[in-house]
């Protein structure tokens, strides 16, 4: 048997014909050797491609992944930003509300709802408004609490709202009321007698003085102590010129021995407004303004409503 193999072939540049003659164990074993190194050459090159493409692949993936925790950290924080808000606007609900507690105080107003304002709604961790917390700690404890918070601050609100509109009525009633309760000295000078049991200077007995004695010259200005109507503009025997100023609420202010009336009955006047010039008329000793208080009919210490 043959175990040579011929091969004839032809070059290029001229017509003779070559012979090539290889044993065929040896032809088995290059063909072996190709083909191995072609097949060898193919999984490396499939690998390489599948290795590339995987790569750029978790490349992507990577840079996905990078995005959406930046993206979460974001919203994190901005979270935290709006849970910090919240605990801004908790303090400053109740701010206003002890606001309104120190104003029904000097106003001496009670409250009239039971709202309670911002008691018994605690604060918002500081651990979970912590920026460098991991981001899957305590986020949806955060959410939760957030909610819970902005339901309450909310009700909180309108209940501050209502107090407020409440202190704001009450408040414009009374101050109507200050407005027209006696609160200044209506005319300047020296209280030569008090409120209460003297002897008299006329009689030398013992009298009870229903008003306060303020003197001072001749022509000094009387003013009014509160808002008021002129309800008494005239001349009395023992008191002299006498204005008696309504103030409402069973108030009224009484001034004697007037110089000169300066104003008419039915007149309104306003706190400090001027009524008359000190005088001398009447029964008196000296220049001298009577001033009396009357609530309800009943003569009041005048000094109760003098606070200047």
């Amino acid at each position: 048997m043959n175990k040579r193999i011929q091969i004839w072939f032809q070059s290029d540049t001229n017509y003779s014909i070559k012979e090539l003659s290889i044993h065929k164990t040896v032809l088995m074993l290059a063909l072996f050797i190709v083909f191995s190194a072609i097949g060898v050459a193919s999984l490396i090159g499939y690998d390489y491609f599948k290795l590339k493409n995987q790569t750029n692949n978790s490349m992507l993936l990577t840079q996905t992944i990078r995005h959406q925790q930046t993206e979460i950290k974001n919203q994190r924080t901005q979270i935290q930003s709006f849970a910090g808000k919240i605990e801004t606007l908790k303090k400053q609900v109740d701010d206003l509300s002890k606001f309104e507690d120190k104003v029904r105080l000097i106003a001496d107003i009670d409250q009239t709802s039971d709202s309670s304002g911002l008691i018994g709604i605690g604060g918002i961790p500081t651990d979970e408004l912590d920026p460098d917390i991991p981001l899957e700690k305590k986020h949806n404890n955060l959410m939760r609490e957030m909610h819970q918070q902005i339901n309450q601050t909310s009700l909180a609100v309108k209940n501050q709202a209502l107090d407020f509109d409440d202190l704001i009525k009450q408040l414009e009633q009374k101050r109507n009321r200050l407005a027209s309760t006696p609160s200044i000295k209506p005319v300047q000078g020296w209280i030569t007698s008090k409120f209460g049991y003297r002897k008299s200077p006329f009689t030398g007995k013992k009298e009870f003085h229903s008003g306060l004695d303020i003197s001072n010259r001749i022509g000094t200005k009387v003013i009014a102590p509160a808002d008021g109507k002129i309800s008494y503009a005239a001349r009395k025997r023992y008191i002299g010129n006498e204005v008696i100023i309504d103030h409402g609420n069973g108030l009224d202010t009484r001034y004697g021995h007037l110089k000169k009336i300066l104003v008419k009955r039915g007149q309104k006047v306003k706190r400090g407004d001027v009524i008359a010039l000190l005088g001398n008329t009447g029964q008196s000793t000296g220049p001298h303004v009577h001033y009396e208080v009357h609530l309800n009919g009943t003569p009041v210490n005048p000094l109760n409503y003098i606070l200047n």
